[in-house]
């Protein structure tokens, strides 16, 4: 059973949920992404760009002896750096608003992600946060499908995640707590 949760959590990373719900927007939403070029670094940067951080790790000096927290940390810089490539390219090439909002989420929910984390010392699931964002997102965007779609596999991402001992429920909650109320925030804001 042990295999099963960890395959689930491995196809439920964030980056992997961030490029299906981008690709769903893609497709059903064309006002998004005005131009092939804005789908194409959003998606590098926020789906892709944070998957290296995985491989890379054992030739990360700083990194590749901390075993699984110092993967987690180091997929959140790689997060993170990534989020700040997509904003810079959002200011140089005209994004439209929904790429603003996409990519102010990310950017603002991976930084508190890290802020709990790593500086208030109280554990959030950046699993949960990567999890619920992308819902929410698609359910912003009025994709209610690919959002109920989405929601089965957190649930199941979830369940792998307390099984596993990834995660507490009240972390899983906590991190999807971050991205759902960034989202209204900035939504707000705008």
């Amino acid at each position: 059973m042990d295999k099963i949760y960890t395959l689930i959590r491995r196809i439920t990373l964030a980056p992997v949920l961030a490029s299906f719900s981008l690709i769903m927007m893609a497709i059903l939403r064309t006002d998004i992404f005005t131009s092939p070029l804005h789908f194409v670094y959003i998606l590098l940067f926020l789906g892709i760009l944070p998957l290296f951080a995985y491989p890379l790790q054992k030739y990360t000096p700083h990194f590749k002896d901390k075993g699984r927290d110092g993967q987690r940390t180091l997929a959140m810089l790689f997060a993170v750096a990534g989020y700040f490539c997509c904003l810079f390219c959002n200011l140089i090439f005209g994004a439209s608003e929904g790429m603003w909002i996409i990519c102010l989420e990310y950017l603002i929910s991976g930084g508190l992600i890290l802020v709990f984390n790593k500086l208030l010392h109280v554990k959030v699931s950046a699993h949960g946060c990567g999890s619920a964002g992308p819902i929410f997102l698609l359910l912003y965007f009025g994709l209610f499908v690919p959002a109920a779609v989405m929601g089965i596999v957190t649930i199941l991402a979830y369940i792998a995640s307390v099984k596993a001992k990834h995660h507490t429920f009240p972390q899983l909650v906590g991190g999807s707590a971050i991205s759902i109320c960034t989202l209204f925030a900035i939504a707000f804001l705008l």
